[in-house]
């Protein structure tokens, strides 16, 4: 974040600086070496600030991609637990339905052994 930040005054700067015009120079001998050093000043501050954005971008792809892979993850981490309470559910399905046949069962051989009195 500080980086950002960083950036952000360094930007400011640079802008400050495009936005102002130079004076008027009385000397015109010195005005083709000011304007020079000036040139290379400015070259050399906006070559910092493309620098600086660059590394903000690759910093900012970096993030995204690591949110996109967490994102992932935790779909399937979802997804797993999804299935993982199907197959439980299915299983006490059967589970009783299990239950419910031999009850069945049981109550049906209890009724045909029990001796019937007249």
């Amino acid at each position: 974040m500080k980086k950002v930040i960083a950036t952000l005054i360094a930007g400011l700067f640079a802008g400050a600086a495009f936005a102002q015009t130079p004076a008027p120079t009385t000397a015109p001998a010195a005005a083709p070496h000011a304007e020079a050093k000036h040139d290379k000043a400015v070259a050399k501050e906006q070559k910092e600030v493309a620098k600086a954005d660059a590394k903000a971008a690759k910093e900012s792809a970096k993030a995204d991609e690591k949110v996109a892979k967490e994102t992932a993850e935790a779909k399937k981490d979802v997804a797993e637990a999804k299935a993982d309470a199907k197959e439980k559910k299915a299983k006490a399905h059967a589970k009783a339905a299990h239950k419910k046949a031999e009850a069945k069962e049981d109550k049906q051989s209890a009724v045909t052994t029990t001796p019937q009195t007249h």
